[in-house]
């Protein structure tokens, strides 16, 4: 019998081999569920519950709703559960969902590009005051927000939703959300290029479509041809950005790899010059490589911008030509800095054809019912019936004759919605928050909305662009890393020692000249009262320490902490 081979001495010892399960990669063969997102979606398309809503939980009420369509698919028709009423932000990370949850639901009204008709508005205004206590928010991603919604009525709402060309379909979950889209495309003067037949086109083919409806996490996308860079193309998961290439003439940029919340990444250029007749393909290609490339294995890492930062803007290049578009890309030139620090389009501007659009404030984002419908009104008397809705929680009236315009700025000033707002009224934005958030922690459009009166009181004076952004929770609805005075909820001690709302503070944040993310001074935060305080404080020492021209972003990078507490 042969002997037995000995180990040497100093062999170092064998580790033991363990089956890597992988990031959950479909490309990698990697199709096992490793979590329970992935498991309902695979046991069921999200976009199915839809017949099941129809014909079951709306006829027997919210106790029937399964829990995996609850809190799950439900998302891809554009509904979430909303906050029970009564639950104090430090329970909020304590509590089950179904504690959390109340009987009603979010719903979210999916407008791409932010087009409406002044029919469709009314409809969503109607629909608010009928089925929503009169409930309206315009978001950040030009969606119009609802709620209240009580199950029962919603195929109610879908059949008068779908009557006037709107729709719910893939407003949420891990799904092609909304695009955004210019909201003067095709209307500016200064336009670069219109990129609304390719918002549409991708619309026609793929929203709705099983192709893409089981993504790793949500998918944003932006497209734009303005100069203003007026959709934060830099936060998108896919951008296309409207550039003109000294040979082949106006395309756009493609941009990939941008998103927020608690891991922050600007997007990256992929060098690529897009002709408009092939956005949709190549949009498909990188929604592809996110669907079939992306990590399905934890939540946290289930977004484009984690796979883009580990291959590279070159290695993604690469597999979407060799993979998904089977030709090459032409290489193309980065969009042109902005020459203005506001990309809002509030206030009255010329169109191509002479009239006027006429871009006005609400506070925050918030209207309600009657508000919209008198929107539409005031549009039908004053344009030709076409609104729209922007990134910066704000709306736009188009097709206004010279006549009309003053009498149309004095009309909405009458809705306290003006179109010659205070820098404050102009740049603070706020997620929905705690009132109705199930996530948040901290209220924000109330308190946003008073931060305004009280700095447009204290600071009347005061004239340059700010940003000051709102958030209910760490996740950045409401874009907090990318503004000049960034605010994440959270609970803090006031003076007293007592746990009470405030937020941390991010300071110096900013897309489109510099983009680039806000800076955290050690320590420092600051309660829901002392909120105005502090606000005028650091906005007095700008005005004080700041050189000629500098903008808030610049001067927080190099203030000192002193100067910025």
């Amino acid at each position: 019998m042969a002997a037995t081979p000995q180990k040497p001495a100093d062999a170092t010892p064998r580790r033991k081999v363990s089956r890597h399960r992988g990031e959950g990669q479909w490309a990698a063969g990697h199709h096992t569920p490793l979590n329970g997102n992935e498991q309902f979606k695979k046991d069921d398309d999200g976009l199915n519950v839809r017949t099941r809503i129809e014909t079951i939980y709306s006829k027997r009420g919210f106790d029937s709703i399964d829990p995996n369509d609850l809190r799950g698919r439900m998302r891809w028709w554009g509904l979430y559960t909303q906050r029970k009423p009564g639950i104090d932000g430090g329970k909020t990370a304590i509590l089950e969902p179904e504690e959390l949850d109340d009987k009603y639901f979010m719903l979210r009204v999916r407008i791409d590009g932010g087009r409406l008709t002044t029919r469709q508005l009314r409809v969503i205004g109607e629909i608010s005051q009928e089925f929503a206590r009169g409930t309206a928010d315009i978001t950040d991603r030009q969606n119009i927000q609802l709620h209240w919604i009580r199950i029962e009525d919603v195929p109610e709402i879908w059949d008068r939703l779908e009557a006037v060309g709107l729709s719910t379909t893939e407003a949420c979950g891990d799904t092609p959300r909304v695009i955004l889209g210019s909201p003067v495309a095709g209307i500016a003067e200064d336009e670069i290029i219109d990129g609304t037949w390719a918002i549409d086109e991708i619309h026609k083919r793929f929203i709705g479509s099983k192709e893409f409806s089981n993504l790793p996490r949500k998918f944003k996308t932006a497209i734009s041809g303005s100069p203003l860079l007026d959709v934060a193309h830099e936060i998108n998961d896919v951008a296309f950005v409207g550039v003109e290439h000294p040979e082949h003439g106006p395309g756009f940029d493609l941009w990939v790899g941008g998103g927020l919340s608690t891991n922050p990444k600007i997007g990256v250029r992929l060098g690529a010059w897009v002709p408009l007749d092939e956005v949709p393909d190549i949009w498909a290609g990188v929604v592809g490589i996110f669907r079939d490339y992306g990590y399905r294995r934890l939540r946290t890492r289930a977004r484009l911008k984690f796979l883009v930062a580990d291959w590279g803007p070159e290695k993604f290049r690469q597999v979407l030509q060799d993979e998904y578009l089977k030709r090459p890309l032409v290489d193309g030139p980065a969009p042109a800095a902005p020459v203005e620090r506001w990309r809002d389009h509030v206030g009255v501007h010329r169109q191509q054809d002479g009239r006027f659009y006429v871009g006005f404030a609400p506070r925050v984002g918030r209207v309600d019912g009657t508000t919209l419908t008198k929107i539409a009104e005031l549009s039908e008397a004053h344009g030709s019936g076409r609104v729209r809705t922007t990134v910066e929680q704000k709306m736009i009236v188009l097709d206004v004759e010279e006549a009309q315009v003053e009498s149309l700025v004095e009309a909405l000033e009458a809705l306290d919605l003006t179109a010659k707002p205070s820098p404050f009224r102009r740049g603070t934005m706020a997620c929905t928050g705690i009132e109705y958030c199930k996530l948040a922690i901290v209220e924000t459009k109330v308190r946003g909305s008073a931060l305004i009166d009280e700095l447009e009181r204290r600071i009347p004076e005061f004239d340059e662009p700010i940003t000051i952004n709102l958030n209910g929770c760490p996740n950045a609805c409401a874009r907090i890393q990318v503004a000049d005075i960034g605010l994440k909820g959270q609970l803090v001690l006031d003076e007293n020692g007592d746990q009470v709302e405030g937020y941390q503070v991010h300071l110096g944040g900013a897309l489109g000249l510099e983009p680039g993310f806000g800076r955290k001074v050690r320590g420092l935060k600051v309660t829901s009262e002392e909120l105005p305080d502090y606000v005028e404080r650091v906005l007095k020492r700008f005005q004080e320490e700041r050189e000629e021209g500098e903008r808030f972003a610049a001067w927080a990078a190099r203030a000192s902490e002193e100067a910025l507490s």
